[in-house]
Protein backbone atom coordinates (compact mmCIF):
# COMPACT_ATOMS: atom_id res chain seq x y z
CA UNK A 1 0.00 0.00 0.00
CA UNK A 2 2.89 2.37 0.78
CA UNK A 3 4.34 1.95 -2.72
CA UNK A 4 0.96 2.79 -4.23
CA UNK A 5 0.71 5.95 -2.14
CA UNK A 6 4.30 6.93 -2.95
CA UNK A 7 3.54 6.53 -6.64
CA UNK A 8 0.26 8.42 -6.48
CA UNK A 9 1.65 11.36 -4.50
CA UNK A 10 4.97 11.26 -6.36
CA UNK A 11 3.19 11.37 -9.72
CA UNK A 12 1.05 14.31 -8.56
CA UNK A 13 4.13 16.22 -7.44
CA UNK A 14 5.94 15.40 -10.69
CA UNK A 15 3.00 16.58 -12.79
CA UNK A 16 2.91 19.82 -10.79
CA UNK A 17 6.65 20.28 -11.36
CA UNK A 18 6.28 19.77 -15.12
CA UNK A 19 3.21 22.00 -15.32
CA UNK A 20 4.91 24.80 -13.37
CA UNK A 21 8.27 24.24 -15.15
CA UNK A 22 9.94 23.70 -11.75
CA UNK A 23 11.44 20.25 -12.16
CA UNK A 24 15.00 21.23 -11.31
CA UNK A 25 14.14 23.61 -8.48
CA UNK A 26 11.73 21.16 -6.81
CA UNK A 27 14.24 18.31 -7.16
CA UNK A 28 16.90 20.44 -5.46
CA UNK A 29 14.52 21.46 -2.66
CA UNK A 30 13.46 17.87 -2.14
CA UNK A 31 17.07 16.70 -1.78
CA UNK A 32 17.63 19.39 0.87
CA UNK A 33 14.43 18.39 2.71
CA UNK A 34 15.32 14.69 2.58
CA UNK A 35 18.68 15.40 4.16
CA UNK A 36 17.18 17.71 6.79
CA UNK A 37 14.52 15.17 7.76
CA UNK A 38 17.08 12.37 8.05
CA UNK A 39 19.27 14.53 10.29
CA UNK A 40 16.43 15.78 12.50
CA UNK A 41 14.76 12.71 13.98
CA UNK A 42 12.97 14.78 16.64
CA UNK A 43 10.91 16.55 13.98
CA UNK A 44 9.98 13.17 12.55
CA UNK A 45 8.93 11.94 16.00
CA UNK A 46 6.58 14.90 16.35
CA UNK A 47 4.97 14.27 12.97
CA UNK A 48 4.67 10.53 13.62
CA UNK A 49 3.27 10.84 17.15
CA UNK A 50 -0.30 9.49 17.17
CA UNK A 51 -1.52 11.78 19.97
CA UNK A 52 -0.54 15.04 18.28
CA UNK A 53 -3.46 16.37 16.22
CA UNK A 54 -2.95 16.71 12.46
CA UNK A 55 -3.49 20.47 12.59
CA UNK A 56 -0.58 20.83 15.03
CA UNK A 57 1.55 18.73 12.68
CA UNK A 58 0.56 20.90 9.70
CA UNK A 59 1.39 23.99 11.74
CA UNK A 60 4.82 22.53 12.55
CA UNK A 61 5.52 21.83 8.86
CA UNK A 62 4.49 25.36 7.92
CA UNK A 63 6.59 26.94 10.69
CA UNK A 64 9.68 24.96 9.72
CA UNK A 65 9.46 25.14 5.93
CA UNK A 66 7.37 28.18 4.92
CA UNK A 67 9.63 30.81 3.38
CA UNK A 68 12.55 28.37 3.19
CA UNK A 69 11.18 26.26 0.35
CA UNK A 70 8.68 26.98 -2.42
CA UNK A 71 5.04 27.46 -1.51
CA UNK A 72 4.15 24.59 -3.84
CA UNK A 73 6.34 22.16 -1.92
CA UNK A 74 5.24 23.48 1.47
CA UNK A 75 1.63 23.05 0.38
CA UNK A 76 2.34 19.56 -0.88
CA UNK A 77 3.92 18.56 2.43
CA UNK A 78 0.94 19.91 4.40
CA UNK A 79 -1.41 17.84 2.22
CA UNK A 80 0.67 14.73 2.88
CA UNK A 81 0.55 15.40 6.63
CA UNK A 82 -3.22 16.12 6.58
CA UNK A 83 -3.82 12.83 4.75
CA UNK A 84 -1.81 10.96 7.40
CA UNK A 85 0.90 9.94 4.93
CA UNK A 86 3.90 11.59 6.55
CA UNK A 87 5.52 8.21 7.20
CA UNK A 88 5.68 7.75 3.42
CA UNK A 89 7.18 11.16 2.64
CA UNK A 90 10.70 9.81 2.05
CA UNK A 91 9.30 7.18 -0.34
CA UNK A 92 7.27 9.84 -2.14
CA UNK A 93 10.35 12.01 -2.54
CA UNK A 94 12.44 9.04 -3.73
CA UNK A 95 9.76 8.22 -6.30
CA UNK A 96 9.69 11.85 -7.47
CA UNK A 97 13.49 11.96 -7.87
CA UNK A 98 13.38 8.70 -9.85
CA UNK A 99 10.70 10.18 -12.15
CA UNK A 100 12.82 13.31 -12.66
CA UNK A 101 15.84 11.19 -13.61
CA UNK A 102 13.77 9.16 -16.08
CA UNK A 103 12.36 12.38 -17.55
CA UNK A 104 15.88 13.77 -17.98
CA UNK A 105 17.13 10.44 -19.42
CA UNK A 106 19.51 9.83 -16.51
CA UNK A 107 20.01 6.14 -15.85
CA UNK A 108 20.78 4.90 -12.37
CA UNK A 109 22.76 1.68 -12.21
CA UNK A 110 24.38 -0.43 -9.53
CA UNK A 111 27.36 -2.56 -10.50
CA UNK A 112 28.51 -5.25 -8.10
CA UNK A 113 31.78 -6.98 -8.90
CA UNK A 114 33.95 -9.56 -7.20
CA UNK A 115 36.97 -7.25 -7.22
CA UNK A 116 37.38 -3.46 -7.35
CA UNK A 117 37.15 -2.21 -10.93
CA UNK A 118 39.81 -0.06 -12.56
CA UNK A 119 38.82 3.32 -13.95
CA UNK A 120 39.03 2.16 -17.58
CA UNK A 121 36.72 -0.77 -16.75
CA UNK A 122 34.22 1.63 -15.20
CA UNK A 123 34.34 3.83 -18.30
CA UNK A 124 33.81 0.81 -20.54
CA UNK A 125 30.79 -0.28 -18.47
CA UNK A 126 29.33 3.23 -18.63
CA UNK A 127 29.81 3.40 -22.42
CA UNK A 128 28.18 -0.02 -22.84
CA UNK A 129 25.20 0.99 -20.70
CA UNK A 130 24.74 4.23 -22.63
CA UNK A 131 24.96 2.36 -25.95
CA UNK A 132 22.42 -0.29 -24.94
CA UNK A 133 19.84 1.93 -23.22
CA UNK A 134 17.93 5.10 -24.07
CA UNK A 135 19.71 7.04 -21.33
CA UNK A 136 21.88 10.04 -22.16
CA UNK A 137 23.88 9.98 -18.92
CA UNK A 138 24.41 7.41 -16.18
CA UNK A 139 24.78 7.56 -12.42
CA UNK A 140 26.58 4.37 -11.47
CA UNK A 141 27.40 3.12 -8.00
CA UNK A 142 30.07 0.44 -7.73
CA UNK A 143 30.23 -2.15 -4.96
CA UNK A 144 32.46 -5.13 -4.28
CA UNK A 145 31.15 -8.52 -3.15
CA UNK A 146 33.87 -11.15 -2.92
CA UNK A 147 31.23 -13.92 -2.64
CA UNK A 148 30.63 -13.52 -6.38
CA UNK A 149 34.02 -15.20 -7.09
CA UNK A 150 34.26 -13.40 -10.45
CA UNK A 151 32.19 -11.42 -12.94
CA UNK A 152 29.58 -8.83 -12.04
CA UNK A 153 25.92 -7.97 -11.75
CA UNK A 154 24.44 -4.81 -13.21
CA UNK A 155 21.09 -3.52 -11.98
CA UNK A 156 19.15 -0.74 -13.67
CA UNK A 157 15.74 -0.32 -12.07
CA UNK A 158 14.15 -3.75 -11.96
CA UNK A 159 16.41 -5.19 -14.67
CA UNK A 160 19.40 -7.29 -13.63
CA UNK A 161 22.18 -8.71 -15.77
CA UNK A 162 24.03 -11.38 -13.81
CA UNK A 163 27.31 -12.59 -15.31
CA UNK A 164 28.90 -13.76 -12.09
CA UNK A 165 30.73 -17.02 -11.67
CA UNK A 166 28.62 -17.61 -8.53
CA UNK A 167 25.38 -17.59 -10.56
CA UNK A 168 26.91 -19.86 -13.22
CA UNK A 169 28.01 -22.32 -10.53
CA UNK A 170 24.53 -22.21 -8.97
CA UNK A 171 22.94 -23.00 -12.37
CA UNK A 172 25.40 -25.83 -12.95
CA UNK A 173 24.73 -27.25 -9.49
CA UNK A 174 20.98 -27.03 -10.07
CA UNK A 175 21.34 -28.81 -13.41
CA UNK A 176 23.47 -31.56 -11.91
CA UNK A 177 20.96 -32.09 -9.10
CA UNK A 178 18.25 -32.82 -11.69
CA UNK A 179 20.27 -35.60 -13.28
CA UNK A 180 19.25 -38.99 -11.98
CA UNK A 181 21.81 -41.76 -11.95
CA UNK A 182 20.38 -45.15 -12.75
Amino acid sequence: MAKLAAGTYGDALFELAVEENQIDSLAEEIEVIRTALKENKDFEKILMHPEIPKEKKVQAVEEVFKGRISDALTGFMTIVVRKGRYSELQDIFAYFIARVKEYKKIGVAEVISAVPLREEQKQKIERKLLDTTAYETMEISYKVNTDLIGGMTVRIGDRIVDSTIRSRLDKLTSGLMKISIV
